[in-house]
């Protein structure tokens, strides 16, 4: 049974569990965030069975095809632990690329990653929410973001700080954990996802955040409307490219007008 307590919903085993409908829940998404970042990488390259090495190049190879222009600054929210962040300074050579994530103990294992790898000259952590970030309209070429969008208490406002930080004709890559496109696939997919990972999260003391992970699906939109949000939000220019048979999904929008001309 769940424990609610002055921080939140909690797991039997102490874990944090965060519930969306508590108007406490991005507090225990950060808590939750804080508790799993020693080994968040470790357990996702686990918990995927290693198909996330596979998910964040082919995103990257989806937006070229999308939009084959090289950007010079880069945006990546809710950075984590910098896998992202560092793939997009090697891909992107001449670009500069800030990583922000709203966790404290996730910049802290990001900033202590090797930096000896291409691109680190090039790559600056800090801290951010994806609600009010702080940087100037106008600021980026390119705005990423891995599995961050079902964590977000307010998606059309995030979506919009998005498309408030990009200059006209910058574009917006959300990575995200989507429904299968095949039924009997969704069967087999949930029976391990809904069952499985949580159970692997119990078996390291982590079960309330992975069971946290099945039900933050269920808070996404289908990805048409994920795409009617995003155009919603000033990326008239939309694409979603599923992959891993729709496990996950690249949602890419250009923002090709700026706000205060669209009518």
């Amino acid at each position: 049974m769940e424990a609610p307590g002055p921080a939140g919903r909690t797991a039997p085993d102490g874990s944090p569990y965060p519930d969306r409908t508590q108007p406490t829940f991005e507090r225990e998404v950060r808590r939750m965030f804080t508790h799993i970042a020693e080994r968040y990488e470790w357990f996702d390259h686990v918990a995927s069975l290693g198909n996330d090495f596979l998910w964040r190049p082919r995103a990257l190879w989806d937006l070229d095809r999308f939009w084959p222009r090289p950007p010079s600054r880069v945006l990546d929210l809710g950075c984590g632990t910098g896998e992202l962040a560092r793939q997009l300074a090697r891909h992107f050579p001449a670009a500069r690329v800030y990583a922000a994530d709203f966790t404290r103990a996730m910049v802290v294992n990001a900033v202590r990653a090797p930096r000896g790898r291409a691109g680190a000259d090039r790559l600056e952590f800090c801290r951010a929410t994806a609600l009010l970030l702080p940087f100037a309209s106008g600021s980026f070429d390119l705005v990423t973001n891995a599995f961050v969008a079902r964590n977000l208490s307010d998606l059309p406002r995030a979506l919009a700080e998005m498309r408030r930080v990009l200059r006209p004709g910058g574009v917006l890559l959300t990575l995200e954990i989507t429904e299968p496109v095949s039924p009997r696939f969704s069967r087999l997919f949930h029976a391990y996802f809904d069952r499985v990972v949580p159970w692997l999260g119990a078996a390291v003391r982590r079960a309330g955040p992975y069971r946290y992970l099945p039900e933050s699906l269920r808070s996404l939109p289908p990805r048409e409307r994920f795409l009617e949000a995003m155009r919603a939000a000033g990326f008239p220019r939309t694409a979603a490219r599923p992959q891993s048979m729709g496990i996950v999904t690249a949602f890419l929008g250009q923002a090709i007008v700026a706000p205060a001309q669209r009518g």
